[in-house]
């Protein structure tokens, strides 16, 4: 029998239950952050390049220097949470990621800029990898974690949604500047609250060895394949430079699977990345993702540069997709799921995002927002909330329980992976599509119509991809009997403690 003096007081439950939510409320700010971020910096990227002097293509590295650190070192984070100390990871990636925030609000040239948003993409990583792990550790009950899970994923989609217009507003009434600025006082309160509030648990140590040159590997790859396509609409699509680096990225990734075949602790273990559901599921995600990246990077150049928007209203032109992605995300996707099955939720969803996805598509330089516009944003956010949940659901029916974490982990890089990827590829064509009908003689506008609409017209068709994957190669998961009765439930949960939601 324990020790008396071991029990818990009767004040002391309530305390260790009011500590439990604050910790809760401090790593929401953490995810707050990082959501405010990733939305706020598309509606200043007009901005961004006036002042820098990027070019369409080069412009791109603002958003994808972020996602390719981000993606490329979740996984690494995430273990590394698991060996020194949540809580100290976390930390860590607050600290880093403020401290990032505040270069790129000073960054005088676009190398500063794009060397900072790396860092913040190392920082993000860090704290975002982490947030999951401690939920679960601070609400062992499945009926707190639940709530504490959904508070989390509101905020996370909510900070995307606030970020759009705290971006216009900013960019707008100040310079572009600010929207990194902002950042700082919510970082710096994040880290003095957490130091306090977050309890740490015991870590693994670091015995069983750290993947690091897989992380490394894999990094690398990705920078060298994004340089190539960004690159590609100067030095051509087969010129030796554009060939040399794919080739160069190819062997990166060649050497990334041998180290992680012959690692003990691999950051990819390929037992976990052989479940059909995981890859299948991550395949038709990483298509819809492509499509939801280019909506936001293509859609507030149009805005700003063919239809003249100011960054605020190009903030609330997105409202209507963001705000039903975070009204759908509140549990409404949730229960749709548990009432008529992921496979009829999914599909419809898909289905909505791919029109509004190519009603933007055919919006040309003298668009009316309410008839040319809004139905789309609307569709897309439609599409995209009923759509992550069902696809996080089938992603983890097949995962053991035990590695949970790390299917969560390969979920959510892929995802990352392919938004860097295809973002790169599809705003590449779309400025070598500019250009051309500039050099034939179309005006500016119409030029970058032009190029919007034939890369958007792409991005439709990725999704109409993975509508075809979806519906020809992914199988509705079969329940899961866990002797409780409510095995849905719990797989539903499972697919909540997996989400990443998508950076608006």
């Amino acid at each position: 029998m324990p020790d008396a003096t071991t029990l818990p007081t009767t004040d002391d439950a309530p305390r260790a239950a009011r500590r439990r939510w604050l910790a809760l409320v401090v790593v929401c700010l953490g995810m707050f952050m990082n959501a405010l971020d990733g939305s706020i910096v598309n509606v200043a990227l007009p901005a961004i390049q006036r002042d820098l002097h990027f070019s369409q293509a080069g412009l791109t590295w603002v958003v994808d220097a972020y996602l390719v650190t981000f993606g490329s070192l979740l996984l690494l984070a995430g273990r590394l949470g698991d060996l020194v100390g949540r809580k100290r990871v976390f930390l860590a990636g607050i600290a880093v990621f403020t401290l990032a925030s505040a270069a790129c609000g000073v960054a005088p040239d676009q190398a500063v800029l794009v060397v900072g948003r790396f860092v913040q993409g190392i920082g993000g990583a860090l704290s975002s990898s982490v947030i999951i792990a401690l939920i679960v550790t601070e609400f062992p009950a499945a009926g707190e974690r639940a709530k504490a899970m959904s508070a989390y994923i509101f905020v996370a989609v909510g900070g995307g949604s606030i970020g759009l217009l705290v971006g216009g507003v900013l960019t707008q009434a100040v310079n572009w500047h600010w929207i990194f600025f902002i950042n700082v006082p919510v970082g710096i309160a994040t880290y003095v609250l957490g130091r306090v509030l977050i309890d740490e648990h015991e870590p693994l140590g670091v015995t069983g060895g750290v993947d690091v040159a897989g992380s490394v590997l894999v990094t690398a790859s990705l920078m060298v394949a994004i340089t190539a396509i960004v690159g590609a609409t100067s030095a051509g699509w087969l010129s030796l430079r554009t060939l040399g680096l794919c080739a160069l990225a190819a062997a990166l990734a060649a050497g990334f699977v041998a180290v992680e075949r012959r690692h003990p602790n691999p950051i990819v273990p390929f037992a976990v990345v052989r479940i059909p559901s995981l890859v299948r599921s991550s395949v038709v995600r990483g298509f819809l993702n492509t499509g939801m990246f280019a909506t936001f990077f293509l859609g507030a150049i149009f805005l700003e540069h063919v239809l003249h928007y100011s960054p605020l209203r190009t903030g609330m032109a997105f409202l209507p997709l963001s705000l039903t992605m975070g009204a759908l995300s509140t549990g409404i996707t949730a229960r749709l799921v548990q009432r008529f099955g992921n496979r009829r939720v999914l599909l419809p969803g898909m289905t909505a995002a791919l029109a509004g996805l190519a009603i933007l598509a055919s919006a040309g330089a003298h668009a009316s927002y309410w008839t040319d516009l809004f139905p789309g944003m609307l569709l897309i956010g439609l599409g995209a909330g009923t759509s992550f949940v069902p696809l996080l659901a089938i992603a983890m029916a097949d995962v053991p329980v035990a590695d949970a974490g790390l299917g969560s982990g390969v979920v959510n890089v892929s995802m990352q992976v392919t938004a860097a990827l295809g973002l790169a590829a599809l705003s590449t064509i779309a400025a070598g599509r500019t250009r051309a009908l500039a050099a034939a003689g179309h005006g500016a506008a119409a030029a970058l119509t032009g190029g919007t609409r034939l890369a958007l017209a792409l991005a439709t068709m990725s999704v109409l991809v993975g509508l075809g994957v979806a519906i020809g190669w992914l199988r509705e998961p079969r329940p899961v009997r866990d002797g409780t009765g409510d095995g849905e439930e719990r797989r539903l949960l499972l697919a909540e403690n997996a989400t990443e939601p998508l950076a608006t």
